[in-house]
């Protein structure tokens, strides 16, 4: 059995309570986290990217700007999907000043 199917199993015996307590933990264990956004000191300097690729937030957020559409990102950057982009977005929400920052070092370079 994995952990997972314990998980669930344990979850059956609980009260609704009890799982609102166990989302409370799971939430601020999480915290921070974004999925499908990680940042890795060995990737482009430990900018935020999306995963599976090398393509950091700020130059979708920057292209966004610029007047790219969706449809216009997701044809010009092909391992992309548009979950990607809900989850960029969802970072660049959360991190504008981090955002703006970055796209002016890298407008600078």
């Amino acid at each position: 059995m994995t952990v997972l199917q314990e998980v669930e199993n344990l979850l059956a015996e609980l009260s609704r309570a009890e799982k609102a307590q166990v989302l409370q933990w799971v939430a601020r264990d999480l915290g921070d986290a974004y999925p499908g956004i990680e940042s890795r000191a060995d990737v482009n300097g430990g900018e935020p990217c999306i995963v599976r690729t090398r393509i950091p937030v700020w130059l979708l957020v920057q292209a966004r700007h610029l007047g790219s559409s969706e449809a216009e990102l997701l044809q010009n950057y092909p391992a992309l999907r548009a979950e990607d982009l809900s989850n960029a977005w969802a970072y660049a929400r959360a991190h504008r000043e981090e955002m703006e920052q970055q796209i002016s070092e890298n407008e600078a370079a």
